[in-house]
């Protein structure tokens, strides 16, 4: 590291973090504050909208590939405008800086920077610019934890519960309620004789006709011959 060179320190090294829309309305910010300085915006891509985008254009803008070349090139202050591709690429960018350097870092680019902190060897100090912050995601909505009771708690509500069991009457279930009761038997009644004598009654049973109408119980008849005795 030359002379020349600026040494890495929190005072003159920072990162500004600002959302990627916002970038320009920084850019420009900061280029107003420091007015007095010899300014040069590396990119390391679309250098003309930068420069199109720039209110003092006397500010130099300039390409990595461009900025690269250019060996003798040095500024007093040197905003990077996005991170490079290469980690190395940025080493380049900061030599060219005799005083200060600034980067602009969205939430996106994150990730790139811890590349070049490794390759530096240390953090860079990341601060936040009123008005530039990085949009807030929206906060969950905390859930409600319920506090444990306590051991009187405990026994106040099992001593409830046990006078509510035992106290409160119990309601009776009615017989359409149970489909399990037990339900009374209509009592069987003789209708009448069909078209071919049998009785007729109102439900099924073993009672048969001879309890009704007084005929004698009818039945099989059993014949038992006597047996011969064998001869002798």
């Amino acid at each position: 590291m030359s002379n020349q060179q600026i040494t890495i320190k929190p005072n003159n090294h920072r990162v500004y973090q600002c959302p990627s829309e916002k970038k320009l309305e920084l850019l420009n910010k900061i280029i107003a504050e420091h007015e007095a300085l010899n300014i040069l915006v590396a990119c390391s891509k679309e250098p003309q909208t930068i420069k199109d985008a720039l209110k003092n254009k006397a500010v130099q803008v300039i390409e990595d590939r461009e900025l690269i070349k250019q060996k003798e090139l040095t500024c007093e202050l040197l905003i990077s405008f996005d991170l490079p591709i290469k980690n190395i690429v940025y080493m380049a960018r900061v030599a060219k800086a005799k005083q200060k350097a600034l980067i602009l870092l969205s939430q996106a680019e994150q990730k790139e920077l811890h590349q070049v902190e490794i390759l530096l060897g240390r953090a860079l100090k990341q601060e936040v610019i009123e008005g530039f912050a990085y949009p807030q995601a929206p906060k969950k909505e905390e859930t409600y934890k319920k506090k444990p009771l306590t051991k009187e708690q405990i026994k106040e509500v099992a001593k409830q519960r046990y006078e509510a069991k035992t106290q409160a009457p119990k309601e009776k279930k009615s017989d359409t309620d149970d489909k399990w009761a037990k339900k009374k038997k209509a009592p069987n009644k003789f209708l009448g004789k069909d078209a071919n004598g049998k009785a007729i009654f109102s439900g099924k049973s073993g009672e048969r006709n001879h309890r009704y109408d007084g005929k004698p119980k009818t039945g099989k008849t059993i014949n038992i011959k006597a047996r011969k005795p064998k001869e002798a």
